[in-house]
């Protein structure tokens, strides 16, 4: 598609282009607001505030440990494994300063899941909060690991509060189990040396690669996007274009402040909130635990919000909080959802009680994440993704790869300075997604109108989206297959009020002396939360096709 139909639906100001080359990494990018910004909050945590200035010197600091401390070099993956707190950003902006390969983790990852993550990207490292060192412990034999720096909650919130909130959460609410791991260093200990040596500024391009974020896999295994500086620059470039109409309303004397809810090992929340706010100068509010609404909208009471990206659960649990009037909603500018779909009424409720309309977006890990999003200067829910954002193409394309015209059904495709370079040593997987004219297949399946609003309608690929996380289905199904007494088993995503959808898990089993219970807990110690199946059946036979592939659909059909 040569032509743009999208662009006359983009507001005044917004360009048709951006230009990713105005910067040469996202080192460069990260030093010009350093400077610009010294003064400036650049993160609020548990009622600190964290300047510019302190995360340059801490990073610059962490890097050069890194580097000079643990002999680190260009090109070396770093895993990062931490919740949103301050130390997250610190440990990130040291990784790139250092030219090394940040892989983000989730942190309520279970060993299986740590390991292959671990051993896939060749991590030499991993900065990580001690609440996870239990499950690091595990899995830290299998792979190469071979420095460990260690966070405690409270590290960056002063002396005394930082050693009260330790306290706490070790002594009393229990949420760092007992681990022993061999050789480790404290953060804090960590930038102490570091603040001795000098780092070395190695020379970073465009084309070296930034950022290994993990995705499902449809062969159930998680595959790292190879996304480039380059590629992460264009994207927070696109996102600044295409909030400038209604951000440039956010008063002179104001700072912008986003909130950070989402969890910031997740690429919407990287771009979007992490590099987006540093390249503009913003405020940053760090929410360790959303699912805590009521301590999350105490905390957003204290902040004048300009901008707040999160996901439909997490608009609805809030809108339909009781405290929700708590918070000074009136300054809010731009609410983006993505994730996953925003639903009509939860779009509907969030504009009556904020004035603010949520404008949702799409994206994925594989395009930086941001590919098409709605104007924000609109004022009603439209129920599609909206339009691609400058410098980016989409199309619709056949089984056979020829685009359809308007109207017709087609697999989503993406070009666009954002689009990932590969998998991670995966040319075989790379090559399955990617187009000889350089377009991403996504695997769903939409529609687009005259206008160029694109909208989701199925997927390819038998993909569970729950709360904005994707969960493959092959990978599950491996994990309980290797349960004794599993002959056969099937997931399907089935529709759930709160989560969008939930993961169903449907079993044949070759003893009667199965249980739902050992189900469960070997689920439980296997996959992560979001992965664990809500409903489990068991059933006498699958349905098949003739060739004796399970039916999904057929088993989706009948919940």
């Amino acid at each position: 598609m040569t032509d743009r139909p999208w662009l006359s639906a983009y507001p005044a100001g917004v360009p048709a282009d951006i230009d990713p080359t105005q910067y040469r990494s996202l080192v460069a990018l990260m030093e010009e607001s350093f400077g610009r910004f010294a003064d400036r909050t650049a993160y609020s945590f548990m009622g600190k505030d964290v300047s510019y200035a302190e995360v340059d010197q801490a990073s610059r600091a962490f890097a050069a440990y890194l580097q000079q401390g643990l002999g680190l070099a260009k090109g070396d993956r770093v895993a990062v494994m931490m919740p949103n707190c301050p130390q997250y950003p610190i440990a990130v902006a040291g990784i790139l300063r250092a030219g090394l390969i940040l892989v983000n983790v989730n942190p309520l990852y279970t060993a299986r899941e740590l390991e292959h993550q671990l051993k896939d990207a060749g991590a030499k490292a991993i900065v990580i909060m001690e609440n996870f060192a239990a499950t690091l412990q595990q899995a830290l034999p299998h792979t190469q690991v071979k420095h460990i720096v260690l966070a405690a909650m409270g590290d960056r919130l002063g002396f005394l509060k930082g050693a009260l909130v330790n306290y706490v959460l070790r002594n009393v609410k229990k949420m760092v189990p007992a681990f022993q791991l061999p050789g480790v260093i404290r953060f804090n200990d960590a930038i102490a040396q570091g603040g001795s040596r000098t780092l070395q500024a190695p020379e970073i391009g465009p084309d070296d690669v930034a950022v290994l974020q993990y995705t499902g896999g449809t062969t159930g295994v998680s595959k790292g996007a190879v996304l480039l500086h380059r590629n992460v620059i264009a994207n927070v470039l696109q996102s600044e274009a295409w909030n400038q109409p209604v951000m440039e309303r956010v008063p002179k004397d104001q700072q912008p402040t986003s909130v950070c809810a989402l969890p910031l090992y997740h690429i919407f929340a990287f771009t979007v909130g992490m590099m987006l706010s540093m390249r503009t100068g913003g405020k940053l509010v760090l929410i360790p635990n959303p699912r805590d609404l009521a301590a999350t909208l105490k905390e957003l009471s204290k902040h004048t919000i300009h901008s707040f990206p999160a996901v439909n659960t997490l608009f609805n649990g809030l809108a339909n909080h009781p405290d929700f009037k708590t918070v000074d909603w009136s300054h809010l500018k731009v609410s983006v959802g993505g994730g996953m779909a925003v639903q009509g009424a939860v779009a509907k409720l969030w504009l009556e009680k904020t004035g603010c309309p949520i404008c949702e977006g799409y994206g994925l890990s594989e395009t930086s994440p941001s590919a098409s999003c709605n104007p924000t200067t609109s004022k009603e829910y439209t129920g599609t993704i909206g339009v691609p954002l400058p410098s980016t193409w989409m199309k619709l394309l056949d089984d056979d790869g020829h685009e359809v015209p308007p109207g017709e059904r087609g697999e989503i495709a993406i070009k666009g300075p954002q689009v990932m370079a590969g998998y991670w040593q995966r040319p075989d997987e790379t090559a399955k997604v990617m187009t000889a004219d350089g377009y991403f297949k996504t695997g769903d399946i939409g529609t687009v109108d005259e206008r160029g609003y694109f909208k989701i309608v199925d997927r390819k690929k038998d993909m569970v989206l729950v709360s904005g996380f994707n969960v493959y289905p092959n990978e599950i199904e491996d994990v309980v297959a290797a349960l004794d007494g599993v002959l056969e088993c099937a997931v399907v995503g089935v529709p759930d009020e709160k989560t969008g959808e939930a993961v169903k898990l449907v079993i044949v089993k070759k003893h009667e002396s199965l249980t739902e219970q050992q189900v469960r807990d070997f689920c439980n110690a296997n996959l992560t939360g979001y992965k664990r199946p809500k409903i489990v059946e068991f059933r006498t036979e699958m349905p098949k096709t003739p060739v004796g592939k399970i039916l999904r659909r057929e088993l989706r059909d009948k919940t």
